[in-house]
């Protein structure tokens, strides 16, 4: 049986050959093919290997996430646990989102401010995820650039993101350059969304950097959504700022 992987964290050749030397020798792979430029491995399996045994073949530098699940007589979940798998995995994302939506309400819920509330979620929100971020300043821009049109694009712009966000999320809690803050915002994860549709309408499995690379998530519609919220609220913003 063949099956289809995304590998994060190649940048050359020798990274290519860096993770076929590591998952040739394993029992049960009988060939192992490495795509550099579209971060992939195909292996032919002779029996069933579970991901983390690959995971634990391979160097720390590398990540590897499976495509595809092919049904085959070495296939034993189901998909209801594939899915319940997922869920599992975006427990950390969902966990903090909630976290930064009850500190906005405490903060603003007496007397209420819907504007305030939007700016404290907004600066609680990019406070948090650039601190993840900067846990791996060095393999985050490699996650980042897989699916960011302009960490492709522009050297050393997946570097420097985690401090973006930092910025904006001092700007916004202390009520500085709001406007400018904004704008930032909606270029900024409005580039990133595009990415993020596109990865999905392809269907291709890779890990999200949304939470750098210390906590492992898949990619999914939840970033789409995550991503979407904070582009409203900075619309509306900006639209009420002018007004």
């Amino acid at each position: 049986m063949i099956h289809k992987y995304t590998i994060t964290g190649m940048t050359c050749n020798g990274c290519k050959a860096s993770v076929e030397k590591a998952l040739q020798p394993l029992k049960g792979i009988t060939q192992v093919t490495v795509d550099l430029e579209n971060a992939e491995a195909t292996l032919t399996f002779s029996q069933s290997i579970a991901l983390q045994k690959l995971q634990e073949a391979l160097p720390s530098k590398f990540t590897i996430i499976e495509q595809q699940k092919t049904q085959n007589v070495f296939a034993s979940t189901s998909i209801s646990k594939e899915e319940k798998s997922d869920l599992q995995q975006l427990f950390p994302l969902f966990l903090i989102f909630g976290y930064i939506t009850v500190a906005a309400i405490l903060i603003n819920y007496k007397p209420w401010n819907t504007s305030n509330f939007m700016l404290d979620f907004m600066g609680l929100f990019y406070i948090v995820f650039s601190f993840f971020k900067l846990l791996d300043l060095k393999g985050f821009p490699k996650s980042f650039k897989m699916y960011d049109p302009l960490a492709k694009v522009i050297p050393g712009y997946g570097l420097i993101y985690p401090f973006i966000e930092l910025a904006l999320g001092i700007l916004f809690l202390m009520r500085v350059q709001i406007p400018l803050a904004l704008i930032a915002t909606i270029i900024i994860l409005g580039v990133t969304t595009i990415g993020v549709t596109k990865t999905l309408l392809n269907k291709k499995a890779i890990q999200c950097a949304c939470l750098g690379t210390a906590l492992k998530l898949p990619m999914t519609k939840a970033t789409f959504i995550e991503n979407s919220i904070m582009l409203v609220m900075a619309i509306w913003m900006l639209i009420k700022t002018v007004n």
